[in-house]
């Protein structure tokens, strides 16, 4: 699965730009007078979103630990595991580190009646619009792992079945052209079997001719000679043309 699909790095990325602007924010509220107005709310909106990357974080880890039972299930090696548990260790460091300074100073600047109430206001106030859909993208994390594994497995198996019948259509057509290859090996066998018959009866005609104007020729006269030469010609041509043209 690709980073752009992989849910862990949807979130992740929600995550990352929160704490962002979380650390945007406590810079800001470092540099504002102490017990002022401006320092209260943003002490509140701090602490509001310090306990909202929170439980984004922890949600994030228990989809890990879920895939972490089963890696080969959801096509993630071992040391892949290993870093989204270093980076959730990574993004809770930096939310605790925040809200410890933001505690610390509430605490030592200010009442701890106040800040009570800070924290009991804090805690009654409606979820975040990132802490929803951060939830939204968890609850559909393994629904997402799990369809995409079963996807995969699907194409590999599809992939196979083509693969094996490709294999069986090349197979069929090489028998095929070997039992073409045999019978045209066959047929030409016998064509020059009969072509050596037809070369032996030929010479045997040849020699049979061959003797008996031998024997003509010692018993002819001179214009006897010519005529059976002439009619020899003759008799010559007609058996190639019968030998070889029929």
């Amino acid at each position: 699965m690709s980073s752009a699909q992989d849910p862990f790095y949807i979130v992740k990325e929600e995550i990352q730009e929160s704490i962002d602007t979380l650390q945007a924010t406590f810079h800001q509220w470092e540099h504002t007078p102490v017990a002022s107005g401006a320092q209260t709310r943003l002490t509140k909106e701090l602490l509001s979103n310090c306990e909202s990357i929170e439980w984004q974080v922890d949600e994030l880890e228990k989809a890990i630990s879920v895939a972490a039972r089963d890696p080969a299930k959801y096509g993630i090696d071992q040391p892949e595991l290993e870093r989204r548990f270093k980076w959730t260790r990574t993004a809770r460091t930096q939310v605790v580190s925040v809200k410890k300074s933001v505690m610390g100073t509430d605490l030592n600047g200010s009442s701890s009646s106040t800040f009570s109430g800070m924290r009991q206001e804090l805690m009654s106030l409606p979820s975040p619009r990132q802490q929803d859909r951060a939830s939204h993208y968890i609850a559909k994390d393994h629904d997402d792992f799990i369809s995409s594994e079963s996807d995969r497995q699907m194409l590999l198996v599809r992939q196979q079945d083509e693969e094996l019948d490709e294999l069986s259509e090349s197979v069929q057509r090489i028998g095929s052209v070997g039992l073409t290859i045999h019978d045209e090996l066959h047929a030409q066998e016998k064509l020059l079997e009969e072509l050596g018959s037809e070369m032996d009866s030929t010479s045997n005609r040849l020699d049979f001719v061959q003797k008996k104007v031998a024997v003509v020729m010692k018993k002819a006269s001179a214009k006897g000679q010519m005529m059976m030469i002439l009619f020899l010609i003759v008799l010559f041509i007609v058996l190639f043309v019968l030998v070889f043209f029929t």
